[in-house]
C-alpha cells in the first residue's frame, strides 16, 4: 500500500509477503524476489496492490519466474488485484515468466483505475526453457477505469492450436504485451508488422503486443512499441 507524502513523495505504508515470493522496498520502488522455487503445480498465490491517491508505485522483479509442474500435478494459480487511486500511477513490469515443460499455470490480474489514474502494465512469457517444449499457461488481464471496462485480454500458450497457429503465435517462442492507460495520453495510429502491433483502445489507452523468437528480441520489440505509443 502506498500514500502520497509531503512534497508529493510516495511512502510505502504496508508491505507484507509470505511463501515463494518476497517483497523488498528499494529507493526506486518495490521488487518481487523469489524466496523459493515456483510457482509449482498446486500453489495458489495472491498479490494485492493498493496505490493511494496521488502516489506512484513501480513494481519490478529481480529475476524471471520459472513456472514448474508440482510433484503431484495440479494447476498453479496467481491472482493479482490492484487498485490505483485518483491521480496515482502504477508501473508494473516484471521479468518474463518461463513456462517450463509440464507446468499448468493460470495468472489473472484485475486492475481498478480511479478517474485520473494512469497505468503501465507490461508482461511477457517465454515458451519453455532452452531445448524443451512449453508448459501450459493462461494469462488474463482485466482493466477498468472509473468502473467501466477499459481492457479485457486473455492469452493461452503451450497448446498446439495456439503456439503454431498463424493467427496467434505462429511458432514464436516468446510473447508479451504492454497496456498503457491514462486520460492525458495521446492515441497513436494503429500499426502492425514484424511481430509487433500497437493498437489504441476505445477508451483512454493503448495496447502493445509482440511475439518473437526469444526473450531479448521480444524486449526490443516491446520497447519499440512503447516508443511508438508515445511513452
Amino acid at each position: 500500500m502506498t500514500q502520497a507524502g509531503p512534497a508529493g513523495r510516495t511512502r510505502v505504508t504496508v508491505l507484507r509477503s509470505d511463501g515463494p515470493v518476497a517483497l523488498r522496498e528499494t529507493p526506486d520502488g518495490v521488487y518481487l524476489v523469489g524466496a523459493a522455487a515456483g510457482p509449482l503445480g498446486g500453489d495458489d498465490l495472491m498479490l494485492d496492490i493498493d496505490v493511494g491517491p496521488g502516489s506512484r508505485l513501480l513494481l519490478r522483479s529481480a529475476a524471471g519466474a520459472l513456472l514448474l509442474p508440482g510433484p503431484h500435478g495440479g494447476t498453479s494459480r496467481q491472482r493479482i488485484h490492484a487498485r490505483v487511486g485518483g491521480g496515482a500511477h502504477l508501473d508494473f513490469c516484471l521479468q518474463p515468466a518461463i513456462a517450463a515443460a509440464g507446468c499448468d499455470h493460470l495468472v489473472s490480474a484485475d486492475i481498478e483505475l480511479a478517474p485520473g489514474a494512469t497505468l503501465r502494465w507490461r508482461e511477457a512469457i517465454v515458451l519453455g526453457r532452452h531445448g524443451e517444449p512449453a508448459g501450459q499457461c493462461v494469462s488474463r488481464l482485466d482493466v477498468t477505469l472509473a468502473g467501466m471496462a477499459l481492457y479485457r485480454g486473455e492469452l493461452t500458450v503451450g497448446r498446439p492450436w495456439t503456439d503454431t497457429s498463424s493467427a496467434v503465435l505462429n511458432g514464436a517462442s516468446a510473447v508479451g504485451s504492454v497496456v498503457l492507460a491514462g486520460a492525458a495520453r495521446a492515441k497513436p495510429a494503429a500499426q502492425a508488422g514484424d511481430g509487433l502491433a500497437v493498437l489504441p483502445l476505445a477508451g483512454p489507452g493503448t495496447v502493445v503486443s509482440a511475439t518473437a523468437p526469444d526473450a531479448a528480441t521480444l524486449a526490443r520489440r516491446l520497447d519499440r512499441g512503447e516508443r511508438l505509443a508515445g511513452r
